[in-house]
């Protein structure tokens, strides 16, 4: 019997079974999550990656295309257990379906940790937190400077570091302030960005990294010049407190006070000691044995020497005494005017007049600079309050309170009637709540949809 006629001109060529099958997964799988370990990691020159997810039983082809790869805060190294999202896929020259990666994230440690590490440990290389960097942040500082700028978000990390080069470069500071209040790792994730290090890094002025609470530790933190655990604390540290300072100025009164005496008593005891010396208290003490000792000399020499010898030999020794006699005199005169010059220059009223000039200056330093940090502190706040203002008027829950919904299928929002089939469970939100409800039917609109217009009043 003849086989039958193979029908060539209803047969699927390769390309359409292919595209068909690709339709099927697409349909019906949508968008998954999967867990595996990676395998085979290979980042290409167009930025894309590939990789493989596999588990003990089976291995799944991915990618994750250039746009996702650069958003990645951490490191995808081989052997890694993670979880993914993404679409099914099928590669039609190849013949294989893959996973189009959109999200993924390891397990066991955090992203946000993993980033950490990696900026810490290269800008750690690079020397950006060794300590003969660090400058001192200079007493009573006459400038502070809080760099205002969004702390938050999608650019916040290049406002920061803008905001840092525009006050090192133009606000003439003394010191400059950076930081925000506190809030998850998420909220503080700015202050982990390496445009921030590197803009405090290449600050000619001193900088104070002021950042969330005491246990909330970022790369700003080990980059600045002096890490605040708190942005109170940074207030404290830049400015001193006012009693602080006063204290501080009593003790050191007190110290130098006691030098000075112990400077006046020691002095003293010398000149007394100088004093009781028998030879200062009449200097003939020490010229008298000298005299009887030539004339001893005087007489032996008559009786060998001619008179006119003798007389010159005894005018020499006359004029010798007189001239160790005028010495003597002459420097115990010195000494009782290198006393009493002393006296005069270390009298207490003298370092007490000093410490109260320095100490009235310091204090009206004091008052200049708290004023002066308060008044851009109240400044900075109102900033704030306009701009949490405005992002409270744009919030989507505003959007709600004007007769708007969300409609959702599962997880994903609603945005096409081709989304949805008569069956599914639908969830619509408003601003008071949810409705739950079940698509009876789907009608495709028949004309342009309409402008978004905010709704009308009945």
């Amino acid at each position: 019997m003849a086989p039958a006629p193979i029908p060539a001109a209803q047969a699927l060529t390769v390309t359409e079974l292919t595209l068909a099958i690709q339709g099927t997964l697409q349909g019906a799988f949508g968008e998954v999550w999967v867990r595996g370990e990676l395998s085979g990691v290979r980042r290409v020159s167009s930025g894309h990656v590939y990789l493989s997810l596999q588990d003990q039983g089976a291995t799944l082809p991915a990618v994750i295309w250039r746009s996702t790869a650069a958003r990645l805060r951490f490191d995808l190294v081989d052997g890694t257990d993670v979880v993914c999202r993404g679409g099914v896929d099928v590669y039609p020259p190849h013949g294989r379906y893959q996973l189009i990666v959109h999200e993924i994230h390891p397990l066991g440690v955090g992203a946000l940790q993993l980033a950490f590490e990696r900026m810490r440990k290269k800008l750690e290389a690079e020397g950006l937190f060794a300590p003969e960097r660090k400058r001192p942040i200079p007493f009573l500082p006459r400038r502070i400077v809080l760099v205002a700028a969004r702390v938050q978000g999608e650019g916040a990390a290049e406002d920061v570091a803008r905001g840092l080069a525009l006050a090192d470069e133009r606000a003439g500071a003394d010191v400059i302030v950076v930081g925000r209040g506190g809030g998850s790792p998420e909220d503080l994730w700015a202050f982990n960005e390496e445009p921030v290090a590197r803009a405090i890094a290449a600050c000619a002025t001193p900088v104070v990294s002021a950042v969330g609470h005491e246990i909330d530790v970022t790369i700003a933190d080990l980059v600045a010049d002096l890490r605040a655990a708190t942005p109170s604390q940074a207030g404290e540290l830049v400015v001193p407190v006012r009693a602080e300072l006063i204290d501080d100025l009593v003790r050191r009164e007190s110290r130098l006070v006691h030098l000075v005496r112990t400077r006046v008593d020691r002095a003293w005891q010398r000149v007394e000691a100088s004093a009781g010396r028998p030879c200062l208290r009449d200097p003939r003490t020490r010229t008298d044995p000298l005299r009887r000792h030539l004339d001893h000399v005087g007489a032996r020499l008559a009786s060998r020497h001619p008179a006119a010898e003798l007389a010159r030999r005894r005018s020499t020794v006359e004029d010798l005494g007189a001239r160790a006699r005028l010495a003597v005199e002459r420097r115990l005169e010195r000494a009782r005017e290198g006393v009493a010059s002393l006296r005069g220059r270390l009298s207490p009223a003298v370092p007490r007049g000093v410490l109260d000039r320095g100490r009235a200056r310091l204090l009206d330093a004091a008052s200049r600079a708290a004023v002066g940090a308060r008044r851009r502190l109240d400044r900075a706040l109102s900033v704030h309050e306009a701009r949490r203002a405005a992002l409270e008027a744009l919030s989507p829950l505003r959007v709600l309170d004007r007769g708007y919904s969300l409609t959702r299928v599962g997880p994903r929002i609603l945005k096409s009637v081709a989304q949805a089939r008569p069956g599914h469970s639908i969830s619509t939100q408003l601003a008071d709540g949810v409705v739950e409800s079940r698509v009876e039917a789907v009608r495709p609109a028949t004309r342009p949809a309409p402008t978004l217009s905010a709704p009308r009043s009945p």
